[in-house]
């Protein structure tokens, strides 16, 4: 690497880990932070969706104003927000508050994942990529792995609202750092598309809004369909759009590409299992198995460690024998791991029944970031990376959304939180959801051409004789 592609790396795989390690800190407060704040399981549940909801609406919002406005400087600016929105999470009063501070998190957290991946994208050739994104995706796993067990250290020794303080000195160490060292960079669209930003945006709301609401609303509720006739529309507008204005926000025709569409499925559906994973497994071992935050969180690294040692082999021999195997197997082990938990989990058991499984289940997940994000961003040309890294985050978020909404389902529908065996019993429901989810996404890798992405990109854009705008 070059000088400056190590500090492109640098720093946008940390401020990606300063976001990832706010997403997995909070999964073992949440126990504590349910009866500190008196918060229901469906305010429970907003702590995380409301986060969701807005990272997911302003993906592809943040990555167009990145194309336009300028990469790094939208980058900063979400470090910023982030950083602003962290300290009111950690004053909150209320689980109301909370919630509120979560969602303009989920706005700055938009702006950095998606332009962290643009810069890294743009900053690597695609021969060098798949690496590339593998040591990004190591540096997350470190977020990965010790979310869980800083946040139950910090729950446990200090106060649950000093796991978000601690993202206030990583963003502004980083602020200054990425200013200086990250060079400017803009999209090939010197103009923003207005229409298809409210579009997209607006249907994105609408159909996160029916997932997150569904379980509390009921799924034949007026509120949800409205919430999901209102998205289809909205969405169906936001094609017609784009496919006839002349700088369109996301090119519709990415999506003839095979490495493109079924890069986003596997991933969605591979995101989707593992949210709904995460955000019960903590929750197990402290109600079914009786565990502190602390040692709730020094339990799950087995499974959480994998993606700091696996993902940047992966990212290597992705670029050596390409996205497919990798998009197969991944989530296959995700859904052995998650199948085996379904099977023997009930309450009280011992916990090193579940380390094997949990290892499988983060081997697979290691396996499937670095080849989905390869497969998508290197599909498309060069001078449209910062497009598709939007889309493709826009995609992880819905998948994460709708994992958990269907997990919450399940779990209500069959157990609860009365008694440890209850919530076992909901627990293996919400798992068994993830375990078909990786099976789903298994499915979509299968349907990656064989050949590398970019020369599938390549040969599309040959046979139309275009160019993206």
């Amino acid at each position: 690497m070059t000088s400056k592609q190590k500090w492109i790396l640098v720093l946008a795989a940390m401020a990606a880990f300063m976001t990832a390690l706010d997403a997995l800190v909070v999964t073992t407060a949440l126990s504590t932070i349910r009866h500190d704040l008196g918060a229901s399981v469906e305010e429970l549940e907003w702590t995380v969706n409301a986060y969701n909801l807005s990272f997911a609406v302003l993906l592809m919002t943040a990555a167009a104003l990145g194309d336009r406005l300028g990469r790094r400087r939208v980058f900063v600016a979400g470090i910023g927000l982030f950083v602003a929105a962290s300290a009111a999470c950690a004053v909150a009063p209320s689980v109301g508050a909370l919630i509120a501070a979560r969602a303009v998190q989920g706005a700055g957290a938009a702006a950095v994942t998606t332009l962290a991946l643009a810069l890294v994208g743009a900053a690597f050739s695609p021969q060098e990529r798949g690496g590339a994104l593998g040591i990004f995706f190591a540096i997350n796993g470190l977020a990965v792995a010790g979310g869980p067990l800083v946040g139950g250290a910090i729950t446990q020794g200090i106060a649950w609202q000093w796991i978000f303080w601690l993202n206030v000195p990583i963003g502004l160490a980083l602020m200054p750092l990425a200013l200086r060292r990250i060079p400017e960079s803009h999209g090939p669209d010197r103009t923003l598309d207005l229409p298809g930003l409210a579009l997209v945006s607006a249907g994105i709301f609408g159909l996160v809004w029916g997932l997150v609401r569904g379980n509390d609303a009921g799924w034949g509720s007026a509120e949800v369909l409205g919430a999901f006739a209102a998205a289809v529309a909205l969405l169906a507008a936001f094609a017609a759009v784009e496919l006839r204005v002349r700088a369109p926000m996301l090119p519709l025709r990415f999506f003839r590409s095979r490495a493109f569409s079924a890069g986003n499925g596997a991933i969605f559906c591979a995101v989707g299992a593992l949210f709904c994973a995460v955000f019960f497994m903590a929750q197990f071992l402290q109600t079914g198995l009786g565990y502190d935050p602390l040692g709730a969180g020094l339990r799950l690294l087995p499974w959480t460690a994998t993606l700091f040692f696996v993902a940047p082999v992966a990212g290597k021999l992705v670029d050596r024998f390409g996205e497919r195997p990798f998009l197969v197997a991944g989530p296959l082990l995700q859904a052995v791991g998650f199948g085996w938990i379904a099977l023997v989990a009930e309450a009280g058991i011992d916990y090193w029944t579940l380390v094997p499984p949990l290892m499988i289940a983060g081997v697979g997940i290691s396996m499937s970031f670095p080849a989905a994000q390869n497969s998508v961003v290197s599909s498309v040309p060069e001078e449209a990376i910062g497009k598709a890294a939007g889309t493709n985050s826009t995609m992880r978020e819905l998948g994460g959304v709708l994992g958990v909404a269907i997990g919450v389902a399940a779990f209500a529908g069959a157990g609860g939180y009365a008694s440890p065996s209850q919530f076992a019993d909901g627990f293996v429901a919400a798992i068994t959801v993830s375990a078909g989810l990786s099976v789903l996404a298994a499915l979509f890798g299968a349907a990656l051409p064989a050949r590398g992405p970019a020369a599938a990109w390549a040969g599309l854009a040959g046979a139309q004789g275009s160019e993206v705008r």
